[in-house]
């Protein structure tokens, strides 16, 4: 059913369901309601990815979820890119101020006044079956690309993609920690970009899965102590992705290590990043942080990935309470094979 559009003579007004968090932890169903501006579009959501961020403000009164795919409903009178009917997406960042530094340079995901997911527009997200968005920060879903597995790439398709293509190249070797909703896209880009790849897992259980997507080697770590030097790794590891949910000790991964390497965290956390001072001045190692993806990287990474035909792994969820709390719990327990997505349209979700 297409999402209800309240007509008046003044402004046009949509409605719809979300579900939101609480002060108890418990996702609630709610309504939501706005009026359309002219230049925003009406989304009808049919899919949401199911993001580690979201863990963070289950606790919050604020709608859930950030990464959707839909299907334009109706569009504001000063839309001229998309048209109903049209698939879309968004991801993390809902706007900018689009005069600042940052925003003339193209770097937006920069902007101080930016609107971000966990900070504005408390009254809408994925868990929902509408969004009200500025028109521009919506991103064309191309057709190759099924909307359950264009979900999570709006925010962890993205956030992989921009640093490899910003600091990797198809000569280095790229070393991946964690294979978890992150690790296993960031594989699958970096080896489509031309890059040998190697993983690193405190799970063995994985091990299968990282060769098929195209890693060349897999290390359980689970058990390694102090350093890695006792893997036994040959080659030295040029780029380090961290992927994985929770801080890890980067001083650890130095003795396996290339001569000016960059190691990039991924991993969103408040806990306190520490490396050797010495060891990083005297090899030249760089730390680079990534986050959030540009628009132009955003469109360019969904373009990728559907001619290089890139998807996650997915585990399907009705778009209910009940669906969303199966879907966390399996995400907290480190259950979810590799990311969780919610559909309405639960049974025939292929389609």
């Amino acid at each position: 059913m297409p999402v209800p559009i309240l007509e008046s003579n003044e402004y046009r007004t949509a409605q719809g369901i979300t579900f939101r968090g609480s002060s108890n932890g418990r996702i609630l169903k709610s309504s939501f309601q706005k009026s359309l501006g002219p230049d925003e579009v009406v989304v009808k959501v049919t899919h949401s990815g199911v993001c580690g961020t979201d863990l963070h403000y289950m606790m919050q009164d604020m709608v859930l979820g950030h990464e959707a795919v839909g299907v334009v409903s109706s569009v504001g009178s000063a839309c001229t890119i998309f048209k109903p009917g049209d698939r879309v997406g968004w991801g993390y960042e809902h706007y900018s101020c689009g005069s600042c530094t940052p925003c003339l340079t193209n770097e937006e995901c920069h902007c101080l006044k930016a609107g971000y997911y966990g900070a504005s527009d408390f009254d809408q997200g994925s868990f929902s079956d509408i969004g009200v968005w500025k028109e521009k920060w919506l991103f064309r879903i191309p057709d190759g690309i099924k909307s359950e597995d264009a979900a999570p790439l709006m925010c962890g398709g993205a956030s992989c993609f921009s640093p490899l293509i910003e600091h990797c190249r198809p000569i280095d070797r790229v070393g991946i920690v964690g294979m978890g909703g992150l690790g296993h896209l960031a594989i699958q880009f970096a080896v489509k970009m031309g890059c040998e790849v190697v993983v690193f897992s405190r799970s063995e259980s994985k091990h299968t899965d990282a060769l098929a997507l195209g890693a060349s080697a897999f290390y359980d770590i689970q058990h390694v102590p102090s350093d890695f030097s006792s893997l036994g790794i040959t080659k030295p590891i040029d780029r380090l992705i961290i992927t994985a949910a929770s801080l890890v000790d980067i001083s650890q991964f130095y003795p396996v290590l290339s001569r000016k390497a960059i190691v990039i965290p991924l991993t969103a956390t408040k806990e306190t990043l520490s490396v050797p001072y010495y060891d990083t001045l005297y090899n030249g190692v760089k730390i680079i942080p990534s986050m959030l993806s540009t628009r132009y990287m955003q469109t360019k990474m969904l373009e990728f990935a559907e001619r290089h035909k890139i998807c996650p792994i997915i585990e399907k969820f009705p778009m209910t309470e009940a669906g969303i709390v199966a879907a966390i719990e399996k995400l907290k327990n480190g259950q979810i094979r590799y990311r969780a997505v919610l559909s309405w349209d639960y049974s025939n979700s292929r389609d």
